[in-house]
Parts: structure tokens; sequence; C-alpha cells
């Protein structure tokens, strides 16, 4: 039989709106925003309560952003996270909430059910790592982180990968076997990760200097697929992959199976 995994149905039927921390506003995040956006409206229609996101960043737009990521010529010296936030509730209507610091963990108002990370240092995917293991939904309250959703590319190559924080009950199925908990990218992929760290993370000072480290799609791409791995979460109640790697390079996908 196929294993699958069985999206926690807490969130699927909310009577509120389901919480998200997404951290990092650069090149992936910038884009997963918006699609975030185009989620929420759709799952309105659908009768859905929709999403509550809540977007962290401390850098500022610089020239260097431009083109590559979702920011104006007139926003360069503005906050990432604030730039965006104003972009996306003028335009979807929402009341999405920016933040000008660091991710903070999941103590107190930071906490969220779906925490997404678009970050480009290896060392902030173990501190995010840190902050979300051992919960193992412990505490049951609304805002109780459930899934953790992590992007990461070099140049032409990335991926996203899906976990669960702790187990995620599942329904009795005759036809499937059910996978309760995903395990954490830094877990699985964690040596892999450190080895693809690149050494030199100096800001770029030009985005001809930034097309250098990272090819102008390999972003948006990857910020699709992703998003549209948790739509199919929400739109569907399961799912046979927990992520998908991408090679821009060769046009080609590999999806990561729950089993």
């Amino acid at each position: 039989m196929e294993t699958v995994h069985f999206f926690d149905m807490q969130l699927i039927n909310a009577t509120n709106p389901v919480t998200v921390n997404l951290i990092g506003a650069g090149g992936t995040g910038s884009v997963v925003l918006w699609k975030l956006g185009a989620m929420n409206q759709s799952m309105l229609a659908l009768g859905h309560p929709g999403l509550s996101v809540r977007l962290w960043d401390d850098d500022l737009v610089s020239e260097a952003n431009l083109g590559r990521q979702n920011f104006a010529s007139s926003q360069v010296g503005l906050y990432k996270s604030v730039a965006l936030i104003n972009n996306i509730n003028r335009w979807e209507g929402t009341n999405w909430k920016a933040e000008t610091t660091r991710y903070c963990g999941t103590a107190g108002n930071a906490s969220a059910s779906i925490v997404i990370s678009c970050v480009d240092n290896v060392a902030t995917r173990f501190e995010i790592a840190k902050s979300l293991k051992g919960l193992e939904r412990r505490y049951i309250y609304r805002d109780c982180p459930r899934y953790w959703m992590d992007f990461g590319n070099s140049k032409q190559i990335g991926q996203v990968v899906l976990s669960s924080v702790g187990d995620i009950k599942q329904p009795q199925s005759d036809r499937y076997i059910t996978r309760e908990n995903l395990p954490f990218v830094t877990d699985e992929f964690g040596e892999l990760l450190k080895r693809s760290e690149e050494v030199d993370d100096t800001p770029s000072c030009s985005l001809a200097e930034a097309l250098e480290r990272q090819d102008l799609y390999i972003n948006s791409t990857l910020a699709h697929l992703g998003c549209s791995l948790l739509w199919k979460m929400f739109r569907y109640g399961m799912a046979r992959e927990r992520g998908v790697f991408l090679n821009l390079d060769t046009f080609s996908t590999k999806s990561l199976k729950v089993g």
C-alpha cells in the first residue's frame, strides 16, 4: 500500500485563520508571501477562514535586491518585511504583520501553526529546528507549531522540505499506510546542508553580482513548488510527497516521498 500523510485536521477544519510565521523576505520569501496571498483568497472562497501571516526579516531593501526579489526602486532603504506586508495588505485586503527583527522562536506571540523558513544560511535553520524541537504538541493551543516548511537553494539547485513538529494524529485507513511524523530537514539532511553552505556570505553590491550567486528564477520556481505542496495539503487533506528537489540547470524535479 502507498504511504501518505494526512494533514492536521485542526488546520483544515479551523474556525480562525491559520497562523503562519514566514521567516525571510528575500528572493524566495518575497515570492512565497504573494503565493500565500493567493492561497488565502482561494481558501476564503472555499469557506475556510484563511491564513494570518507574520513576516520576519531585519534586512533593508538595497539596489541589489531589485529585479530578483519583489521590490520596487521606491522601496530601497525600507525594511523588507514592512515593504512587502504593506504591499500585500493593500492588494489583498489582509491585515498581516511585519516584524523588523530576527525570528525569535516559538515563545509568546511569536508562535504559529506553520513555520516557513526562507533563509540563506544553515545556522539559522538549526536555530529554528532547536526552537521547534521537543515541543511535540505537549501543550495544545490554537497556535502551537504543527508544521515546518524549509526552502533552500544555491545558484541553480534548490529544495523544499515539509516537516511535522512531533506526531500528527492520523486517521485509520484500509487504503493507505499513514505516517504521523515527517522528519526535520536538519535531522534528515543536516550534514548535506552543512557541506553545501556557501563560504562567502557577504552582501551583493549589485543585481549583476547577485545573479552570479543565484539564478534569476531559482527562488521563484522553488517558491511555486513549495506553496503548491502546502496548498495540496489544505485542499485535499493529504499528500504523497513531503518535498521536492529542483535542478533548474537541467529543468528537472524529484519529489521527496512520504514513504
